[in-house]
């Protein structure tokens, strides 16, 4: 039994991490890619009146922050419930 529950931890643990890296790998691309290394070829187009870069740089990256987190608590949720540690509702 206490190896099924290690191996059951383990498995849930790494799902978390996958889940992280995939949010971390999304972070990095929007914020240093696309706000820094990415700006000038951005930069050719425009959104809103304001070129690209710029607007990934500014506003572009918060958007995607703030996206991120909801992302992150729906797929937690989800996994929370597949792997039975879910947290009850009071409802």
């Amino acid at each position: 039994m206490k190896e099924d529950s290690t191996s059951f931890a383990k498995e849930y643990w790494q799902a978390n991490l996958r889940l992280i890296m995939g949010c971390l790998v999304v972070w990095f691309t929007v914020s240093f890619g696309f706000g820094i290394l990415l700006v000038e070829p951005l930069n050719q187009f425009q959104i809103g009146g304001y070129k690209l870069g710029f607007w990934f740089a500014q506003q572009g990256a918060i958007y995607t922050f703030v996206g991120l987190i909801f992302f992150y608590a729906h797929r937690m949720n989800k996994l929370d419930k597949k792997y039975g540690v879910a947290e009850e509702d009071d409802s």
